[in-house]
């Protein structure tokens, strides 16, 4: 009954809400490990007890993923409680974990010019220079990049059409090396990706098919090795060193918050504490008296 329920509540994030996959993805793993976690007990006969009773086993986990268990039952719970399937939402008592502040990791200009240093010999060594190129260039989210069509593109005006989170659609522009880097792989060297099937996705894995999210993971993991850069990198990195090199080099904050398709300003206010900091470590390195 339970994955019913999980059934039901995802359809409606579906349909109703509009979510990406990635999203409601995302509430179906956290629901189904509950479902689990109480096997034949139904989800919502569940009270705060239950559910602070499962919370404490997540206890050795980040706090920003407790707190995303917790915001996932609770967007649960108030949908049940609005077809008055429940009588109130037990989460409303639950507090969410303090997550301290956190300020995501970026590349250095010497190591995102390192890592961008790809010599480019085979379909794949271009694909992944014209990836991360693209993405350095943009700021684009991982689903945004792999999701990227040629109708997305129009290289001769030097812009990129990208459909962003809540389907919101945003026009950003492109520099002359991510240009170069995409008209080379899109000419010479993705046609020979191709196999059976034609598909209009820009960047093709091995099978000729939409690149993965996993792929660009174990690409950017394998270019990191090879260049030394010691550093946690994800391809979320390469978007938060996109915008704090924008706003080091004297970006006003609002376009970068256009740039990246945030709908908060406070979301994009985080790069303004990572600015702070290279400020405070600069200025502790050279300032002579000490």
């Amino acid at each position: 009954m339970n994955y019913d329920y999980i059934a039901q509540f995802l359809l409606y994030l579906e349909l109703d809400l509009n979510y990406s996959d990635n999203t409601i993805n995302s509430y179906s793993n956290d629901l189904n490990k509950i479902a689990l976690f109480f096997d034949k007990k139904s989800l919502l006969n569940l009270g705060v007890k239950d559910l602070e009773r499962y919370l404490n086993t997540l206890s050795e986990l980040a706090p920003a993923t407790v707190s995303h268990n917790i915001s996932s039952l609770k967007t649960f719970y108030n949908y049940f409680l609005k077809l008055d399937k429940i009588k109130y939402n037990p989460c409303d008592s639950i507090k969410q974990p303090k997550m301290g502040r956190h300020l995501p990791e970026y590349l250095t200009q010497d190591e995102i010019e390192s890592l961008l240093d790809i010599e480019v010999d085979s379909p794949f060594s271009a694909r992944n220079k014209a990836l991360l190129e693209l993405m350095y260039a943009t700021g684009l989210r991982i689903s945004e990049t792999i999701n990227l069509e040629f109708k997305n593109l129009d290289l001769e005006n030097c812009i990129i059409r990208v459909m962003g989170k809540g389907s919101k659609e945003r026009i950003v522009p492109i520099n002359d090396y991510a240009i170069k880097a995409l008209e080379s792989y899109i000419q010479e060297y993705r046609p020979s990706l191709i196999k059976d099937e034609v598909n209009n996705y820009l960047f093709l894995n091995n099978h000729g098919k939409m690149l993965t999210r996993q792929g660009v993971f174990k690409m950017l993991k394998m270019e990191c090795l090879k260049k030394g850069i010691k550093k946690n990198i994800s391809p979320h990195t390469i978007r938060h060193t996109f915008a704090t090199h924008l706003l080091e080099n004297g970006a006003d904050l609002r376009i970068i918050q256009e740039l990246l398709g945030h709908s908060d300003i406070s979301t994009t206010q985080i790069y303004t504490h990572i600015s702070n900091e290279t400020l405070h470590r600069e200025y502790n390195e050279y300032f002579p008296r000490k």
